[in-house]
């Protein structure tokens, strides 16, 4: 099992920057896949935002490129989503995801961002 602990939601004005944060501990190996997938309001589904894997390929939505960055640490099983130039249609839960070895996925509780117009 894996365990995923996030940070760094919040509310910020239109324009602003929020960095999260999410830890891994419990059974995560050195061939892993993490990431940000964001649930917005009134949607069924999460959607990707940015992922990273163990050795730096990154997959990103459109709406993001430009604006979020992720990286990450992996000697402590943390990734990072820096965002900027915030916008109103980025207010989501964003959730983190561990993808391991064998391609089992885990979820974190998600936390909220909320960008006010």
């Amino acid at each position: 099992q894996v365990q995923l602990v996030e940070s760094g939601g919040g509310l910020v004005q239109a324009g602003g920057s929020l960095r999260l944060t999410c830890t891994a501990s419990g059974r995560t190996g050195t061939i892993n896949r993490m990431g940000w997938y964001r649930q917005a309001p009134g949607n069924k589904q999460r959607e990707l935002v940015a992922t990273m894997n163990h050795i730096g390929m990154t997959n990103s939505a459109d709406s993001v490129k430009g604006r979020f960055i992720i990286s990450r640490n992996n000697a402590e099983n943390t990734v990072y989503l820096q965002m900027n130039s915030l916008k109103p249609e980025d207010t989501a839960v964003y959730y983190c995801k561990f993808i391991d070895a064998s391609l089992r996925d885990f979820w974190g509780p998600g936390t909220q961002v909320t960008v006010s117009s």
